[in-house]
């Protein structure tokens, strides 16, 4: 935003017939800003969920469909992560790779993981004893071709229902770190500004 084309004779002024919201400080529109700071903010939670999905679906999927010391090892990542509290350490990613908009989708992303991984491995657990996983397994289908052809349908249900609960979580957490000032620049009209 130009500073020097600001209307400042237009700063605060209270809602109207032609600026529904009101202005801000610099006189600019609260309820384009408000539209604008929507998109940016559901892209924000799009991405952040997105990068959870991809992660945790897989590390879900793979430490549930094979146990052991895989899904030892992918319990003990999902624990570390649960370890801290989510919006602190959300901070700590945000302050470590810089404050941006971007990092804070990488950091709430990352804080997304631990759910979706646990609730896959749980249906995944739960999916590879069902008896057409059995009939695949006598059959000669190989690990890959269950887990995509008969697991990956079956963990779709609480997936979607997640994704729409988790999106909302980022918004919020994306909202707390544009608040405190680790998330999008003071310009951008994120939802947390």
């Amino acid at each position: 935003y130009d500073y020097d084309l600001a209307n400042f004779s237009m700063a605060r002024k209270a809602p109207s017939a032609e600026h529904v919201l009101g202005n801000d400080e610099l006189g600019r529109d609260m309820l384009s800003r408000l539209m604008h700071g929507a998109q940016i903010s559901l892209t924000l939670g799009i991405i952040s969920v997105g990068i959870g999905l991809a992660v945790g679906v897989t590390l879900g999927i793979l430490g549930g469909y094979f146990g052991g010391t895989l899904d030892l090892i992918i319990g003990a990542f999902i624990d570390i992560l649960l370890a801290f509290p989510s919006i602190l350490l959300a901070i700590m990613m945000v302050a470590f790779l810089g404050g941006s908009l971007q990092n804070a989708m990488i950091a709430i992303g990352v804080l997304s993981i631990p759910v979706y991984t646990r609730l896959v491995r749980s249906s995944t657990m739960g999916i590879k004893q069902e008896l057409y996983v059995e009939a695949a397994r006598s059959l000669g289908a190989s690990n890959f071709k269950i887990i995509v052809r008969h697991v990956l349908p079956n963990v779709f249900a609480p997936i979607i229902v997640q994704s729409t609960l988790q999106m909302a979580a980022a918004i919020q957490a994306a909202a707390a770190l544009g608040f405190l000032g680790l998330g999008a620049p003071p310009d951008v009209p994120e939802w947390g500004n």
